[in-house]
């Protein structure tokens, strides 16, 4: 047998299941919290920074919703981080901030938690990937909403102007809202 194998022998622990399970909770507690707020930040200040239909103000909105997003991935970091210093697992909170990191992104790291909190590596991961797809979509959601809004202005210039036809969609087909 692997003597390496015999080594690493690991046991999951009752405490360590349900300190996981509270730990991502609370991390998709903050995200759920986070995303809401983010589209709702980034909605008014696209009403603050321009007119409705605004190149300037649409894009403000992504990049603050953006920024917004970090914030809250880099609490979430750091919720972890102060359990993994409150359990001893590594010697300073910098430490722990940096491998939280490491396995929250999936990333990885030649650091180990201690081995009787190794199920946490894989459940911080997974809360990197869940709050990561997440994001995802409220990100997108800001992106369709602009882009959506500057296609219809584009188009509505292209009318006033009285120029006829319009960009096939990428796939080749023809739009069905286009103009003949």
């Amino acid at each position: 047998m692997d003597v390496l194998i015999d080594h690493v022998t690991y046991v999951t622990r009752v405490e360590e299941v349900i300190w996981g399970c509270v730990l991502m909770a609370l991390s998709l507690i903050i995200h759920g919290l986070g995303m809401v707020l983010t589209l709702h930040l980034a909605s008014g200040a696209k009403r603050r920074l321009g007119p409705p239909d605004s190149f300037i103000a649409g894009l403000s909105a992504i990049i603050l919703g953006s920024w917004m997003i970090m914030f809250i991935h880099i609490l979430e970091i750091l919720m972890w981080s102060g359990f993994l210093q409150w359990k001893n697992c590594f010697t300073n909170f910098s430490t722990a901030v940096y491998f939280t990191g490491l396995q929250y992104t999936t990333v990885g790291s030649a650091l180990n938690l201690p081995k009787h909190w190794r199920l946490l590596e894989a459940m911080i991961a997974s809360a990197g990937l869940l709050g990561f797809a997440w994001s995802t979509g409220v990100l997108m959601t800001l992106a369709q909403e602009f882009q959506d809004q500057q296609l219809r202005l584009l188009r509505e210039r292209r009318l006033s102007l009285g120029i006829k036809g319009w960009p096939r969609h990428p796939s080749g087909a023809a739009r069905d809202d286009a103009p003949d």
